[in-house]
């Protein structure tokens, strides 16, 4: 009997563990199969955000950017999203900075060997607002998922290169552009300081300041202005330290303190609370503005 027992316990010891290999096994399968989706996805995509065309470019960004909201919601696939960022062929935010917010020099032509050459001359279209724009909505992505992607995009001078769009650019590249500085300086002092020494809190003072400018792109100027100020007050030593004197100097005290208050809120709300509160406290930011 006692025989019998041992038999069946060392059979149930045995099921046990056939089933737990069969177990890893089937996750492991699940996981390189999902890795080679994600491998295949950001290949397909980099490879249309490579092109010389503007709207294969945009193509290549909007399927990137699909793919990023996808794998955002998923701990297991930003890891993945994370792991790709260290294989060279696989770095979205080189390609970026390579095509889509690349300034495209003139296509002056110098002599005419071209003509006479069997080497036709190389045209590359320039980027148009859209695929700026989404540029920037891709580039804000990869840095909230990856946070080593803004040290990629130090490297390409994002801060000065997203400046320049903020100046020259429209109001739909602006908006994007104030949520990819945010992203960029998000737990980031050497892009806190590029910021700081493009004199952007100015940048930012002017547009919210011009009475004239698209009222979306101020409100969005006071949501940037809120998190900011939010994210980096009362940090001894950081990079943008005396980031709320500043604005004191630019907009007045009564819109800087306004500012600074309303930068403390929603540390207890939800996420969605949170984006109603700060559409709210840049509202008042506004009118405490136009008051004047």
């Amino acid at each position: 009997m006692q025989v019998k027992k041992e038999k069946e316990k060392s059979g149930e010891s045995s099921s046990s563990s056939s089933l737990s290999a069969v177990s890893d096994l089937v996750g492991s399968l699940d996981e390189q199969r999902l890795y080679r989706e994600v491998t295949l996805a950001l290949r397909t995509g980099l490879r249309d955000a490579r092109s010389d065309f503007s709207f294969l470019r945009l193509h290549g960004l909007r399927n990137i950017l699909k793919f990023m909201r996808s794998v955002a919601s998923n701990d297991s696939t930003i890891n993945l999203f994370a792991h790709t960022q260290s294989i060279p062929s696989l770095q979205v935010v080189p390609v970026l900075f390579q095509h889509s917010l690349h300034e495209c020099e003139d296509q002056i032509v110098n002599n005419l060997d071209h003509i006479f050459s069997v080497h036709p001359l190389k045209i590359k279209s320039p980027s148009t607002d859209a695929e700026v724009s989404l540029a920037l909505r891709v580039l804000e992505g990869c840095c909230l998922l990856h946070k080593e992607s803004t040290l990629f995009a130090h490297q390409f001078k994002a801060i000065q290169v997203l400046m320049n769009i903020l100046a020259t650019r429209g109001a739909l590249e602006q908006g994007a552009c104030l949520d990819a500085l945010i992203s960029l300086m998000l737990d980031s002092s050497i892009n806190q300081t590029d910021f700081e020494e493009c004199n952007g809190i100015e940048e930012v003072a002017l547009l919210i300041g011009d009475k004239q400018a698209d009222e979306n792109l101020r409100m969005k100027c006071g949501e940037f202005l809120l998190l900011l100020i939010g994210h980096v007050n009362g940090r001894e030593g950081a990079p943008m330290a005396a980031v709320h004197e500043d604005i004191r100097r630019l907009l007045g005290e009564k819109s800087a303190s306004l500012i600074w208050a309303a930068s403390q809120f929603g540390s207890t709300l939800d996420p969605e609370q949170r984006l109603t509160a700060l559409h709210i406290q840049a509202r008042r930011v506004l009118e405490s503005l136009d008051l004047y």
